[in-house]
């Protein structure tokens, strides 16, 4: 795994500008391998158990990482082309400058976006997590959703104690009694609720915006074959979403076969709602700007970060079939 570290440190939010080259024909995109950046459970199950990997134009090499700040660094860092992340990871990226752009959108539910406590915790709501200790991976969508929950709850990050940590290493933690409180997305959530005895403290719901997105990076988009691929890929991706949508509880079944997933976990996550495809809008970039501030104003960013100025909108048309508000 790339370490080429994207950390927050300045408020320079300007990426390079570029324009969009020319799609290369099939012959040329033919010999493309397009370097996928997934997670657990993320594109490859998805496309899979959709039956949308069997007549791929261009070859795909599947690299897999723990969470979104990592998958993110190794696109800025050159070594995957695009992958999926929630709406956390995106910001901390722009915060850093990264070489890179979101070209896709997609929302779904958030009440598997959870803070998660074991059965047995004196706690009964978020402000009862004040001088407690949180688990949660730093820069994910679990990072924004617990933020806007102690926000909420009239508390600050000075209120409480963050243990930065990775889903694996925060579930053992967890299991051990060594964390308070656990802050993490499904397949986790519902895998904690169902195999750890954990209990959902608070959600997504009223918080999260829930949006997830593609994010590419600008030398793969500067490339006419690679740009080319994305847009297929893009295309592609958004249709195996819409399939999960209407296909739950196959779509569980694969899943649970693709990750090892018990299967009343992958039913229990697939039961808080897929992600389908949203266009790329005015308000996806609004809600993501808002949620932006906030991490600004929490002074988890240093400084302020333009959004709009990491969001390449060059697929929206080629995805106008796919996607649905």
């Amino acid at each position: 795994m790339l370490t080429v570290a994207i950390t927050a440190c300045g408020a320079g939010t300007t990426p390079v500008d570029q324009g969009v080259p020319d799609e290369v024909d099939a012959g040329e995109l033919a010999g493309v391998t397009l370097r996928v950046a997934d997670q657990k459970g993320g594109s490859q199950a998805l496309l899979t158990a959709a039956g949308l990997l069997d007549d791929l134009p261009y070859e795909i090499e599947w690299s897999t990482f723990t969470s979104g700040p990592p998958l993110l660094e190794a696109i800025s860092a050159g070594g995957a082309d695009i992958g999926r992340v929630g709406n956390t990871p995106p910001i901390f990226a722009a915060a850093a400058n990264a070489k890179l752009a979101v070209v896709a959108s997609s929302r779904g539910g958030v009440r598997g976006d959870a803070v998660l406590v074991p059965d047995g915790s004196p706690l009964r709501k978020v402000a009862d997590l004040r001088g407690r200790t949180i688990g949660v991976a730093k820069g994910s969508s679990a990072h924004g959703q617990v933020l806007l929950n102690l926000t909420r709850a009239g508390l600050s990050v000075d209120d409480v104690t963050f243990s930065f940590l990775q889903p694996a290493d925060a579930y053992g933690a967890f299991r051990q009694g060594e964390l308070d409180a656990w802050a993490v997305w499904d397949p986790y959530t519902a895998q904690a609720i169902g195999q750890a005895r954990a209990r959902v403290l608070a959600d997504g719901e009223g918080i999260a915006n829930g949006y997830s997105f593609l994010a590419a990076g600008r030398e793969s988009l500067a490339d006419p074959a690679r740009h080319t691929a994305i847009a297929e890929f893009v295309t592609r991706h958004a249709r195996a979403e819409r399939w999960a949508d209407g296909h739950r509880q196959e779509w569980a079944r694969v899943w649970a076969r693709e990750t090892g997933l018990d299967p009343a976990v992958a039913r229990a996550a697939v039961d808080n709602g897929p992600d389908v495809p949203v266009p790329l809008d005015d308000e996806v970039v609004a809600s993501q700007q808002e949620l932006a501030d906030a991490f600004t104003g929490a002074k988890v960013l240093p400084g302020e970060v333009d959004f709009a100025a990491f969001v390449d909108r060059r697929y929206v048309a080629a995805l106008a079939g796919e996607v649905a508000r």
